[in-house]
């Protein structure tokens, strides 16, 4: 009897993993197109932008190796206590508090803080600086995603994934091989059998026709 697809744990194994991969390469698709389209901007999924975390400076609520996402938002409705991203003098994104909000010259600007630090960002946060407010974090994942932007660990992960692949079939396949050729053998020596009743049977008949 022939083994049905659904009984076999790396049938269901491939499923599994297509159903994870499949969103994840599109997810990098977009970010790699928009990332290509627009150099200045950061790319982002759905409104939301994936940020490693590289400091300190906010924890506990936030770690460092943290993969965290800002959603994106009009700077006009973030309150004071919200917890932005944005772009510092330097043009790196940093993930602060709003401590405080200040007028100058009839324009809004964020006071910004770590919750680590002893003392504010030295610099204003202007509303076309801001990337967006804090939703949630994946602790770790950052590190994760930053051991694997290294070429040599990417090889090696492909590698490793492809001998995984690559024995998990192998051991479908024997177990299916295996029992295929224990039934041939259970059906040959079932047809023997059969064989071999025929011919006694046959034996008697010619015995009882040659005492006639």
């Amino acid at each position: 009897m022939k083994k049905k697809w659904y009984n076999d744990i790396s049938n269901w194994l491939a499923i599994l993993i297509t159903i994870i991969l499949v969103p994840v390469l599109i997810i990098n698709c977009s970010i790699i197109f928009q990332a290509n389209t627009n150099e200045d901007k950061i790319p982002s999924v759905f409104g939301y932008k994936p940020f490693i975390v590289l400091s300190d400076s906010m924890e506990s609520a936030i770690r460092k190796g943290d993969l965290i996402f800002v959603k994106n938002i009009e700077p006009r409705k973030l309150v004071k206590d919200d917890v932005i991203a944005f772009r510092d003098s330097e043009g790196t994104v940093t993930t602060h508090r709003i401590i405080d909000i200040v007028e100058n010259d009839g324009e809004k600007y964020f006071v910004t803080k770590g919750d680590n630090n002893n003392s504010q960002d030295q610099n204003l946060v202007e509303y076309k600086d801001v990337e967006g407010i804090y939703k949630m974090r994946l602790p770790v994942i950052g590190n994760i995603f930053n051991a694997l932007a290294s070429p040599t660990i990417i090889i090696i992960l492909v590698l490793v994934i492809t001998i995984c692949f690559g024995l998990a079939f192998y051991a479908s396949t024997k177990r299916q091989r295996d029992k295929e050729h224990e039934e041939y053998l259970a059906l040959k020596k079932k047809k023997k059998l059969e064989e071999e009743i025929l011919e006694d049977d046959s034996s008697e008949e010619k015995k009882k026709l040659n005492k006639k």
